[in-house]
């Protein structure tokens, strides 16, 4: 169970300051303005993340977001997917080997890394999630109106992103097992939006192009351009489109079981009043209809946060790291983050 910094014994004087203390922090995050928050934070971890390398920060190959690969100097580390699929697409009696020994220290940083967030990484440091929002944010000052999905069409669409995650592990295998060609190298990374999105914020347009040096790097660099477009196009017209997509999200959502960084959820808290459920990007439904199961992230959330912060019902949602609350939701944040919604 979930507990508070201020649930200590009423009676323990020596408890008196952190009470107070914890009180003052209850009050800072309910005061919060929980959007402009969100939205500072994402800006410092998309500034990080794109122009840190210039500032000679080095953060490793192990990332668990989209730090691309393709981002030259800019870059202060690099998504684990990239390294991940060179390292299973060497030969297999080397895989097995002595180099499985890289293969398994990489993903023990990469999950370190992971643990501590769990998917508020896609929610608060991604860089396409954050391209994703800003576009959303474009829309909405264009006066357009987003797409939403039918439910069917959203139950269908979970589970493509795993197909892209098992083609992402086994085209490399067949690499390495000699039933693929080397010119498949990386292929995820090949039609990655990030690939040619994210050098663009640092002056560099290289990978705007097409490769016609094989037929492999041709076809993969076409699928690129058109998952680009497609990107672009999309998460203009739906909030977080990519998210459905995404192999990392899926990569996620498999290890998220020991993750530190929890969103919670009380049942008998909830009056199904459904306003989590209208603030949710990736149209989570079982959000506002699960009242039996506490802990609630489902494999689209991107733990961003928004459906606790819409939450009016005292502490029927919380974020929790190490059973530790850190953010619940509360009527009295609620009543606070409309008005200043209202004033906006």
């Amino acid at each position: 169970m979930s507990r508070s910094l201020d649930t200590l014994p009423p009676g323990d004087a020596r408890g008196a300051p952190l009470r107070r203390i914890a009180r003052g922090i209850r009050r800072a995050v309910n005061e919060v303005d929980f959007n402009r928050f969100r939205f500072w934070l994402q800006l410092f971890f998309f500034a990080l993340l794109v122009y840190g390398g210039f500032l000679g920060l080095d953060l490793g190959h192990s990332l668990p977001t989209f730090s691309c690969v393709y981002n030259g100097e800019g870059r202060p580390g690099m998504c684990y997917l990239a390294p991940l699929q060179h390292q299973l697409a060497q030969p297999w009696p080397k895989l097995f080997g002595e180099a499985g020994i890289t293969v398994l220290s990489g993903f023990l940083v990469f999950f370190l890394w992971f643990i501590a967030l769990n998917k508020g990484w896609c929610g608060f440091v991604c860089p396409l999630g954050a391209i994703q929002d800003w576009l959303t944010a474009l829309r909405k000052r264009s006066g357009f109106r987003f797409a939403r999905y039918s439910q069917a069409t959203f139950e269908s669409l979970t589970w493509i992103k795993y197909v892209l995650l098992a083609l992402m592990f086994l085209i490399p295998l067949g690499i390495g097992a000699g039933y693929v060609s080397h010119e498949m190298s990386a292929p995820y990374c090949m039609i990655c939006p990030a690939r040619m999105i994210v050098p663009l914020f640092a002056m560099d347009f290289k990978q705007l192009a097409v490769d016609f040096s094989s037929s492999p790097k041709l076809v993969l660099t076409t699928l690129g351009a058109l998952t680009t477009g497609t990107f672009l196009i999309g998460s203009f017209v739906k909030k977080r489109f990519w998210c459905f997509f995404c192999p990392m999200s899926a990569f996620h959502y498999l290890l998220s079981k020991p993750a530190l960084f929890r969103l919670v959820k009380d049942g008998s808290k909830c009056t199904r009043c459904g306003d989590c459920y209208s603030v949710c990007d990736l149209q989570i439904k079982e959000i506002a209809d699960d009242v039996k199961s506490p802990q609630i992230m489902m494999d689209d959330c991107i733990v961003c946060l928004k459906c606790v912060a819409a939450c009016p019902e005292e502490g029927a949602l919380k974020a929790c790291f190490a059973g530790m609350t850190v953010f619940e939701s509360t009527e009295e944040g609620f009543i606070k983050r409309m008005e200043k919604g209202a004033k906006a």
